[in-house]
């Protein structure tokens, strides 16, 4: 981890505790980022936990403490099928949330779809790179392609990988490209459009999100020093802090004397 990342650990009971408290923690820094002036700059995340999160997020009493209107939406990765496939990640927030959400279209901004039947290699190459130019243009003048992002929510997979960024593949070696198109991933299915890692480091804030002893091995690597080629998500890290949100599962490999906050 960069010296300047500040790490921290909180470790909850079990996935469920793990989401709601997450969707707690969202709600106050995204309160806190327009208490300030600020309109903070999102980047979801999907699987179990990241979209139970967000359906706790839309059952919670303060949800309409924020200005949703005022909130930029983004993805860290998704599934290259086309737009009304329930795998993609866009679609699965959207019914658990953001559906229910007085946004503003023009602050949404979800990765693109593959063509109706699915879409070839060239297809997802020309997703990545239009991803990749709408950053761009969304960037600051400092910002060396993409936005200043808040907060990026990212899971992981039992095998380490984070984003659509798997184990020694093209993507976790990628070191210049913003958005990648993935081919060929362990799990299905094969072909997604995914941030980098050097993308998501470009955010003030990352969060870990991360339930299931499966994954446990990963967590307690990734935290003790495995490299990034081996363990992507331990390139996933903010410019300021990186939050490692687990349940007492993910946790149960972390060595004796690891400071984690148990909440």
């Amino acid at each position: 981890m960069s010296a300047a990342t500040q790490v921290q650990v909180a470790v909850h009971p079990d996935k469920d505790a793990l989401a709601a408290a997450t969707a707690a923690r969202l709600l106050t820094a995204l309160v806190d980022l327009q208490a300030a002036g600020r309109v903070p700059r999102l980047v979801l995340t999907g699987g179990g936990v990241g979209i139970q999160l967000l359906r706790d997020v839309a059952a919670s009493g303060a949800r309409d403490a924020v200005d949703w209107a005022r909130v930029d939406l983004f993805w860290g990765d998704e599934r290259f099928v086309p737009a009304d496939d329930d795998e993609r990640n866009d679609r699965q927030a959207r019914e658990a949330l953001l559906d229910a959400l007085p946004l503003d279209p023009a602050r949404v901004h979800p990765m693109p779809a593959a063509p109706a039947g699915g879409g070839t290699r060239n297809d997802a190459l020309a997703a990545a790179a239009d991803y990749a130019r709408l950053l761009a243009e969304l960037a600051g003048p400092d910002d060396d392609g993409v936005p200043a992002f808040d907060v990026t929510l990212v899971g992981m997979g039992e095998e380490g990988h984070t984003l659509s960024v798997f184990p020694d593949s093209p993507a976790v070696h990628e070191q210049a490209a913003t958005v990648v198109a993935v081919f060929d991933c362990p799990k299905p299915p094969p072909t997604r459009i995914s941030l980098t890692l050097a993308a998501a480091r470009r955010s003030r804030e990352v969060w870990v999100v991360a339930a299931g002893a499966g994954k446990a091995p990963a967590v307690a690597g990734a935290l003790t020093g495995t490299p990034e080629t081996e363990l992507p998500v331990a390139g996933a890290r903010g410019t300021v802090t990186t939050r490692w949100l687990l349940d007492t599962e993910a946790a149960s490999d972390l060595p004796d004397g690891f400071v984690a906050r148990v909440s």
